[in-house]
């Protein structure tokens, strides 16, 4: 019986083969798929199997075959269509069901240039620069470590 989380999830569907997909990668846990709306050629999502919202979620088996696959159709991309880097992200905010980007990127292109202006925003504000303090960082790893 499908629960009621995973009803109407379409990368639920994927995996039942009710919808259609352009597979490029399957282990027994993990889907590799092009994304139906790609930022750019050869633009792929990895998804579990299991409909698991949030990718710490999964299990460490789960994990393991989430970013091997991520991993194999990275080296895939580049091998075909030789980006400067592939970009991978991991979401499920917009679709509950968690999913691994890979995006193929080239110098300028709209994802090289966002995450350009990401970073001279990490880099250049006040608030987060005091998150860079030593005194900040040791109490957030202490943090951590502690957990």
């Amino acid at each position: 019986m499908v629960e009621d989380a995973e009803r109407g999830c379409i990368f639920c569907e994927i995996v039942r083969g009710k919808r259609e997909a352009h597979r490029v990668y399957e282990d027994e846990l993990s889907l590799g798929i092009l994304d139906i709306n790609p930022f750019s050629r050869g633009h792929c999502l990895i998804i579990p199997k299991r409909h698991v919202p949030w990718w710490h979620d999964l299990t460490e088996e789960e994990t393991e075959s989430l970013f091997q696959g991520a991993r194999i159709v990275s080296l895939k991309i580049k091998k075909a269509l030789c980006p400067d880097f592939v970009c991978m992200y991991a979401r499920g905010r917009r679709i509950p069901h968690t999913h691994i980007f890979l995006v193929p990127t080239y110098g300028g292109d709209v994802l090289d240039r966002f995450f350009n202006a990401l970073e001279g925003f990490q880099e250049g504000t006040s608030d987060l620069a005091q998150l860079r303090d030593a005194r900040s960082m040791e109490e957030t790893a202490e943090l951590l470590r502690s957990m």
